[in-house]
């Protein structure tokens, strides 16, 4: 029986990866570590609760002593680091918090790996790492060999992260391979963000606030398709390498918001353009033929079946978002948009 940590995953790519794995690897032990933090939620890790070959342990991946603690206790065979700050507006308010968990934490995990048995790691990146592409180059695209340009607090500490990740590679020979990916969306996805938000605020016939013009491009992955390109990658991806994770599915901002309010038969007079934030990056879009040509993977969910599930996802699941939403969490809503 392979025996996994899966970091962060009580977010959202990570509770996602725990539910793909139990279901495709029912002999695998998946055992969980999340602080908890204002992304974490145990309800979202309430089905896989009961299943007898998952455990949950909340704890910070910066405290090593806890960190060792587990990896003693557990045998690991493999470590899936998903737990990251990763909200670019929360790393310009409060950059310090994502340095240390996004750097320090996995250093942490790096050298438990190490300590106890070489263990194979694999990092969980993002394309904001390379920066952004111009808007009027729709012929370019990152690829695993485009130079780390980052723009963000944010993006800055999960680039160092990589930098460590490769450098433990060199240096001391650890089994790792690192995995950037474009923009996620699907189900139990932090209300902060795009999609959730503008689902979440047009069905409560709320505002949808758009950043400046909302001709920003992202290139869109369904979350499961990620999780797919994961497994096979930790599986059979080879040791000290990068592999692109994209999604074929590029959209400015503005055309996402106005497919969900077509979806939920809402009215386009409900959006309005907020102040840009700082440093917003133009354009991603990604080149995934390493790993296509490498392990065979290839995104299977167009954006049109995506967005369909996805909002489906949230209609069927309000006592999910409006745990969420009835928090903390206003309070800080208000703070990024109220003034804008």
């Amino acid at each position: 029986m392979k025996n996994i940590l899966v970091t962060g995953g009580a977010g959202f790519i990570g509770s996602n990866y725990i539910y793909y794995m139990l279901e495709k690897h029912p002999d695998y032990r998946i055992v969980c570590i999340d602080n908890l933090t204002y992304a974490g939620n145990l309800e979202t890790l309430k089905k896989a609760m009961e299943n007898k070959n998952f455990r949950f342990v909340r704890g910070d991946i910066t405290d090593r002593k806890a960190v060792n603690s587990i990896f003693k206790a557990e045998g690991f065979t493999a470590v899936v680091n998903f737990a990251a700050e990763s909200h670019v507006d929360r790393s310009i308010e409060e950059p310090e918090v994502f340095l240390k968990t996004n750097i320090l934490g996995t250093q942490v995990l790096l050298d438990a790996c190490r300590k106890f048995g070489n263990i194979r790691y694999h990092q969980v990146s993002t394309d904001e790492v390379y920066g952004d592409l111009p808007l009027d180059r729709p012929d370019l695209f990152f690829t695993e060999n485009t130079p780390i340009h980052t723009s963000s607090p944010y993006s800055a500490s999960k680039a160092s992260a990589d930098l460590i990740v490769m450098a433990y590679y060199r240096t001391y020979g650890l089994p790792v391979t690192v995995s950037r990916c474009s923009n996620n969306y699907g189900p139990y996805h932090f209300p902060e963000k795009l999609i959730p938000l503008m689902i979440i605020n047009a069905l409560n016939k709320k505002e949808l606030p758009v950043y400046g013009e909302g001709l920003n491009v992202r290139d869109w992955l369904y979350v499961k398709d990620h999780c797919k390109a994961i497994d096979m990658i930790v599986e059979n991806g080879r040791i000290g390498e990068v592999y692109n994770i994209g999604g074929h599915n590029e959209r400015t901002n503005i055309d996402v918001v106005k497919t969900i309010i077509k979806i939920l038969g809402r009215d386009e007079s409900l959006i309005k353009y907020v102040k840009d934030r700082p440093g917003h990056d133009l354009r991603y879009a990604i080149d995934p033929t390493k790993i296509k040509n490498e392990l065979g993977w290839e995104p299977e969910t167009t954006f049109e079946e995506g967005i369909q599930l996805t909002v489906k996802w949230y209609l069927e699941n309000r006592y999910w978002w409006e745990n969420i939403i009835n928090g903390e969490y206003m309070k800080y809503y208000e703070k990024m948009y109220g003034g804008r």
